[in-house]
This record gives structure tokens, sequence and C-alpha cells, in this order.
């Protein structure tokens, strides 16, 4: 098992829980023998340049509190980003230590649905929408080195379309949502036959009252003679 948590870059910087996290990575009584940490940085934080949003340079320097290693990779190169992230998950096997990827990329469109990024970061994203594609780009390479060709390239495109596609016309012919379907491994016996939960019955594990009356009344009592409480205790 490999711990591997995936971050916004103004959540890796702002959220204090990353903070917590990677000081319980080295306790003596508690460890996941090191956390790969993947931080997908389109360097905006919602609508906020970095520059208000935190003091350090990069996104990643909340990591050095524990002198985590951090690869900054330019997400544009899918051949470095996999050579780096083959390098970190070595050092986490060989280590057992956290170690961050920071992916150096860009948001193309906005945040959600009803953020138009152009509002906010106008000079940013009059670049990104004069950059191609990271699949274009990376299709064109291949094809400059001669690894493929236009035709195979268009062939895997209209493949992978088609298994889009093919999903989502049969996704139009569920009527049942069940539980079960999304569960990497169903527990046995936890769901009945249609996918919904068993009754969470359990046997009774109460005591009757004359137990739990000298069960209070021993807690409460002082255990020895001649024994002075303490008035904030009492």
């Amino acid at each position: 098992v490999m711990s591997i948590l995936l971050h916004g870059d103004a959540a890796f910087a702002g959220q204090g829980i990353v903070y917590e996290t990677f000081h319980l990575s080295d306790l003596p009584s508690y460890t996941t023998h090191g956390t790969v940490h993947v931080v997908v940085n389109n360097q905006i934080g919602f609508t906020t340049d970095p520059r208000m949003a935190r003091s350090s340079p990069y996104p990643t320097d909340v990591a050095r509190v524990v002198n985590a290693p951090i690869f900054h990779v330019n997400a544009d190169d899918p051949e470095a980003v996999v050579y780096v992230c083959n390098v970190a998950a070595e050092w986490r096997s060989t280590f057992h230590k956290d170690v961050v990827v920071d992916l150096v990329c860009y948001r193309r469109n906005g945040h959600n649905e009803m953020d138009e990024p152009m509002f906010t970061q106008p000079l940013m994203y009059k670049q990104i929408r004069k950059q191609k594609p990271v699949l274009q780009k990376y299709a064109e390479l291949l094809i400059s080195q001669g690894v493929v060709n236009q035709p195979e390239y268009e062939e895997e495109i209209a493949k992978y379309d088609k298994i889009c596609e093919e999903a989502h016309a049969r996704s139009k012919d569920e009527k049942i949502l069940h539980i079960k379907h999304w569960l990497d491994s169903p527990w046995p016996g936890f769901f009945t036959l249609d996918g919904q939960p068993r009754s969470m019955t359990c046997p009774s594990t109460g005591l009757n009252e004359e137990d739990l009356t000298h069960i209070g009344q021993v807690a409460s009592s002082v255990p020895v003679e001649d024994f002075t409480i303490h008035g904030g205790r009492s």
C-alpha cells in the first residue's frame, strides 16, 4: 500500500490539515512510511494571485518543515512528469519519507461553471488561450520524432472518444443506482442482493440499572479514608 495525496496549490499552502498531516508523518507510534504528495499547481487559487494568498515563493514550501524533497516539474512535458513521479515513488520506497511532486501547470477554464477567469486574470488567460493543449503538444512531438504517425494518433483519439460515448449512452439506461457499484471491493454480505445495506442490527450491549449505579458510586467515591480531595476536583 502506498499513500498518495492529491492537492491543489492554494489548498496545499493554505489548508491547516496539510501542515498537520506533515507533522504526523514521522511520529514514532504513527506513520504511513511516507506519502507521495502530488500538487496540481495551476498557479491561481480560485481567483487569487499567489502573491496575495501566501508569503512563500512556492505553494509547496510548507513541505520543507519535514525536509521532504520537492520536485517542480513542467506539466506540459508528460515524460518529465512520469520520470519525476518514478523518482518520487523510489524515494518513498527507499527512505519511507514524504515526498512532493509539484505539477506546474495552468487551468484552461474557470474554477467552476460560474467563474470567468478573464474577469480577474486577463493577462494570464490571454496567454493560456494561446497555449496548445498538452495532448496536442505531445502528439506533435511524437509525430515529429517518428514515434507515431498522424493516422495512428487520430485512431487512438477516436478509440478513446468511442469509449466515452458508449459509456455515456449506457448511462442513460441506468434506472437504479446501487450503492455497491461505487465501492471498489464490496464487503461480502454487507449488502443485500439488490445493492441496499442490510439493517444495521447488533446484539444488546446495555447494563441493568443496579450495575450502572454501582459503577457510578465507585467512580465518584474516595478510595481511602482521611483523604482530602482537591477543591477544584470535587
